[in-house]
């Protein structure tokens, strides 16, 4: 799961408990998301890289792309 890269399809920022959809077994599956530094927000259609995986179903995100 760390590493892969997934989709934003509820804002995640301070405060919010967003989602996000990442390809696994086949298919695209929704996590709950957290933001792995504080302050980071992103917003529905920001692609991001899992940093850190909590079973069964959230995950802490980072920006895929700088």
């Amino acid at each position: 799961m760390v590493g892969r890269l997934g989709r934003v399809t509820g804002t995640v920022g301070p405060g919010l408990v967003g989602e996000v959809m990442v390809r696994v077994r086949g298919g695209a599956e929704a996590f709950l998301a957290y933001a792995s530094e504080p302050g980071e927000r992103f917003e529905r259609g920001a692609v991001v890289v899992v940093v850190e995986h909590l079973p069964p179903r959230t995950v802490y995100v980072a920006a895929a792309y700088g």
